[in-house]
């Protein structure tokens, strides 16, 4: 928990799923060069007589050591040849707003929570609070989500009352709102728990989902959710990304998720692209 302007946010956190080892960068560059001989590395030394079985590509990718990239890296700035190695994280709970400034980082594969599909639980809230219940039964009910990066319940309550209004503005304005927020087979639900908003919410909950719900109501969120996403760089574009956003000039938030992120990240890796880590 950290506090920014008098708000208080959360960290997001992250986990390397995988990564491709740094064996195969110089095998990148011992190609280049024709110099297998002359690793370090027993593995790639064997590369030039023999192609590489299962248990010497295992090896491969376990090398943690290569002076050949380090002088790469450092000396002659041949950065090129660490698109060769890869890493994949799982990030939860940046902000949409993160995922903002992370699109603009062209080499990564990014995939991400998406809002079209995961926002049910929230129209499910608003269509009860509309059955008997009201602003506060829905601000109550989303808040217990912890969908937000902020973390102070009077700025979240700010939030989640606008989100109700947005929603109650196009209730009013679309000819069936009900048929566009609530799946099919769960309609009767309206007339079985009517008056009652918490047993509708739990029945809408529990009964089938209306799947992309996101498609008319994305627009009442804003880029203080928080969303989760799985991110994939090679090692010259995540040099390129920790320069950039472990940095005091960096959005605060992409500087957290770029500070958890070199945390998750082996030292073999951090060797090579980051300087007086």
């Amino acid at each position: 928990m950290e506090e920014h302007y008098g708000i208080k946010y959360t960290r997001p956190q992250v986990v390397l799923l995988q990564d491709t080892g740094i064996g195969v960068a110089e095998t990148a560059a011992r190609t280049c060069y024709d110099s297998f001989e002359n690793s370090e590395n027993e593995a790639i030394q064997s590369i030039r007589n023999s192609l590489p079985d299962k248990r010497m590509r295992d090896t491969l990718n376990g090398i943690e050591d290569s002076k050949l990239l380090d002088d790469l890296a450092w000396t002659y700035f041949h950065h090129s040849i660490l698109e060769h190695a890869n890493l994949s994280y799982l990030v939860r709970g940046t902000s949409r707003g993160v995922l903002q400034e992370h699109a603009r980082h062209r080499l990564q594969a990014i995939s991400v929570r998406s809002t079209r599909y995961t926002m049910s639980g929230i129209i499910n809230a608003f269509v009860a609070s509309q059955n008997g219940g009201d602003r506060e039964f829905f601000i109550k009910t989303v808040l217990g989500y912890d969908m937000f990066v902020t973390a102070d319940e009077d700025y979240n309550r700010l939030e989640i009352g606008a989100m109700y209004d947005k929603l109650l503005f196009q209730m009013k304005k679309v000819e069936d709102f009900n048929a566009i927020a609530v799946a099919k087979s769960s309609l009767d639900y309206l007339k079985e728990f009517a008056g009652k908003p918490q047993e509708l919410y739990d029945a809408l909950q529990n009964g089938k989902k209306k799947r992309n719900v996101g498609d008319a109501f994305k627009h009442i969120i804003t880029d203080n959710v928080k969303v989760d996403m799985v991110v994939t760089f090679n090692l010259r574009s995540l040099k390129n990304y920790f320069a950039l956003r472990d940095s005091g000039a960096a959005y605060f938030q992409i500087r957290w998720l770029a500070e958890e992120m070199k945390k998750a990240t082996p030292k073999k890796y951090l060797d090579l692209i980051v300087k007086n880590k």
